[in-house]
Order: structure tokens, then sequence, then C-alpha cells
């Protein structure tokens, strides 16, 4: 008889293995020396640690599904438990135990990074949300579609939640978008409407003006012109192609009856020079406005030039383009300076602006947390994929600080 710390091997050939339940028959063996046979079974022993060996490694330094380890972890445990092998089994269990453990404590916390990532995801979905219901208000049409269309674009980029949580998100987010769309498209029906009878009392307007264009009562057909040009800015715009085309036809008009008595008035002519040369005179005063310093004493300069202008009268009709050009290089720089006020202090846009610049920024945050995790993990797959969403984001996250400086500049 032969035997080791773990086994032996009686007269009969009969291999027993040793545990802490007592001895347990592994097999038996008639082709060699005792030695020979507790050396077999202790191979097959040194196989299932091996075995057992392989699957610590993949549990501890993959990502090993926990699912599939857990298979795995079965199967092992069932060969070990009925193993034919001479060894401490009792460490094989041991080691079985420990990994069971490992497996569920990974579980755990998979489960709860999902969890975690589901409440980020569902976070930043409800803001995208209340921020769409808050814009489906708004009538600043061009800022909030473009917000609408940027908000899709984030939408897109996040992951699903589960389909029931997700679909009542969507279908709020969806609403949002079609009330917006619904009320833009009812504003720009009132407006084309307003510009349609806008078009009809000017063609109106046009027929009286080219009828008196021929008119030879001087002083009543001038005070009509006067009359019709406030009932001109009166009526509102026209769409831009037919409001130049009548505007045409209105000055045109105008100009005829306008030259035809400044013909017959030759005698007028002197008043006309004298009154450029006080127009020039104006217009140093008037350019002198520029550059701009300051918006409000330039407009309450440029109110009473024009209307120091108008009381001037008319001047000759050659001198007229030149005099009105450089008026209206001044009341351009004006107009420009305004806009530019308006645009820099708008507290809706520079509120948005913000706001994007805030979304876009732990957008940013979070993908790089992501990135430094796939790194850590050594999924190459997922950290060139996030390196490429990172790289998106970023360049989206530096023109809106640009656009934010802008509104601070």
């Amino acid at each position: 008889m032969s035997s080791d710390p773990w086994g032996r091997v009686d007269e009969q050939g009969t291999v027993y293995v040793r545990t802490a339940e007592g001895e347990r028959v592994v097999g038996s063996w008639q082709a060699g020396s005792p030695e020979e046979a507790l050396a077999y079974f202790e191979r097959k022993y040194e196989g299932l640690s091996a075995e057992i060996g392989l699957l610590e490694h993949r549990v501890r330094k993959t990502d090993l599904a926990a699912k599939d380890a857990q298979t795995a972890l079965d199967h092992l445990r069932e060969q070990v438990t009925e193993a034919h092998a001479v060894g401490d089994l009792a460490a094989l269990v041991g080691r079985l135990d420990t990994l069971a453990g490992e497996i569920e404590s990974r579980q755990v916390a998979r489960k709860e990074a999902r969890a975690k990532a589901a409440e980020e995801t569902r976070t930043a979905k409800e803001a995208l949300v209340t921020e769409a219901e808050q814009l489906a208000e708004s009538t600043q049409w061009r800022e909030a579609g473009d917000r609408l269309r940027a908000l899709v674009d984030t939408w897109k980029g996040l992951p699903r939640l589960d389909r029931k949580s997700d679909d009542e998100l969507w279908h709020r987010f969806s609403h949002a978008r079609s009330v917006f769309s619904k009320h833009r498209k009812a504003h720009f029906a009132q407006l084309d409407a307003e510009r349609d009878r806008a078009r009809a009392v000017k063609e109106q307007l046009v027929t009286e003006a080219e009828a008196l264009s021929d008119s030879t009562d001087w002083g009543d057909t001038a005070a009509r012109y006067r009359d019709l040009m406030a009932q001109w800015k009166a009526a509102g715009r026209a769409q831009r192609d037919a409001e130049d085309e009548l505007w045409a036809r209105f000055r045109g008009a105008q100009d005829v009856f306008f030259q035809a008595r400044a013909a017959i008035f030759t005698e007028r002519d002197a008043e006309h020079a004298e009154n450029q040369k006080l127009k020039e005179a104006l217009l140093v005063e008037a350019e002198a406005i520029l550059p701009i310093t300051d918006l409000k004493a330039a407009k309450a300069a440029l109110r009473e030039v024009n209307e120091r202008w108008e009381a001037i009268g008319h001047v000759p009709r050659d001198a007229r383009p030149k005099l009105d050009g450089r008026l209206n290089t001044v009341e351009r720089a004006v107009r420009e300076a305004e806009e530019a006020e308006w645009q820099r202090s708008n507290p809706e846009a520079k509120a948005r602006a913000a706001g994007m610049t805030g979304l876009l920024q732990g957008a940013v945050d979070k993908l790089k947390a992501d990135l430094d995790k796939a790194r850590a993990a050594g999924n190459e797959a997922k950290a060139k994929k996030l390196e490429g969403e990172l790289a998106g984001r970023q360049a989206l996250l530096d023109q809106a600080l640009k656009s934010l400086q802008e509104f601070s500049g």
C-alpha cells in the first residue's frame, strides 16, 4: 500500500482521497505501481487547480461577463465536488468560494454603475425636456429654433433609458417641439397676411401717386404726396420683392412730379443752391458724430441733424444723391452701433449661451471621466470611441465659450 498526505492506494489498487468528511474512492489502478497511481490522480488534481487558476485570472484581469464567470464557476465546482483526483480538494473549494464572492461583488458593482449611468442619462434628458418645454413658448423664432435643433442633437448622443421612461420623456420633448413649430407657423402665417394687406394698401397708394405725377397743382399735389407718404409708412411692410418694386414706383411717381415742379420753378434754383450749402455744412456736423463713442449722444445728435436736414428743404437734383449718401453713411453707422449694443446686452441670448456652455461642459467632463475609466480598464476600443466623442464635444464647448465671451465683451 502507498499513501501521501491527501490520498492512498490499498493492496487491491483502489485509490482514495482524504477529505474533511473522510476518505473517498476516486478510482482504481492496476497498470503500475501505487506511486504511479497516486502521481496520476495528483496530476488530475493539478489540472483542476490550473483550470481554477485560469478562471481566477479571467475574473480578476479581464472584463469577463459575470454570467459567463458564474457558469464556469458552477461547472468547476461540480468537477471539484465529484473529482477523481488526489489533493487538497478543500483548498480548491475555498478558492472557488472566494471567486464566487468576487463575482457577486462585480455583479453588484456593475449593477450600481448601470443604475448610476441610467440616472445620469435620465437627469440629462429631463433637463433637455425642461428646456424644450420652456422654448416651446418662445417668440425668438430663429434663436429658439436653432436651440431646439441643438437639443435634438444632444438627445441623440445620450444612451437610451428603459423603454417606458425613454418613450415618456421623448413624447414630452417631441410635443414641445411641435408646439413651438405650430406657434412659429401661425406667427409667420399672420405675418404673411399682414404683408399681403400692406401690399394691397401700397398698390392703391402707388396708383394714386402715379396718377398725380403729371399734376401742375404744385401746392395741393405736394401736400397730397406727403399724405400718401404718411399712409405708406403706416401701412407696414409687404414682402421684400413687392416692397422694393412698389417703393420704386412710388418714389418714381413723386420724383416725376417734383422734378417737373423744379423745372418750372427755376427761380428757386438759388434757394436750392443755398440749401445745398446748408446741408453740406450740416453734413460736417453729422460726420463729426463718427466714430461713435457715446451711442445715446450720437442718436440725439443725429435726430437733431435729421430735423434740421428736413427743415432746410430741397437742394439741386444732381447734388442730392451725394448729400443723401453721406448722411445715409452716418445713419447706417448709428443703426449698426445700436444693433451691436442690443446684441451685446441681450439677456436672453446671453442666458441661453451660458446654459449651453454649462451643458457642454458637463458632457465634456463626463466623457473625460469615462475615457479615463476605459483606459484604466484597458478597453482600447471604447477609449478610441470616447476620444472621438470628446473631440466633437470639446469643439462645441470651445465655440460656446467664445460666444459667451462675446456677450461679456
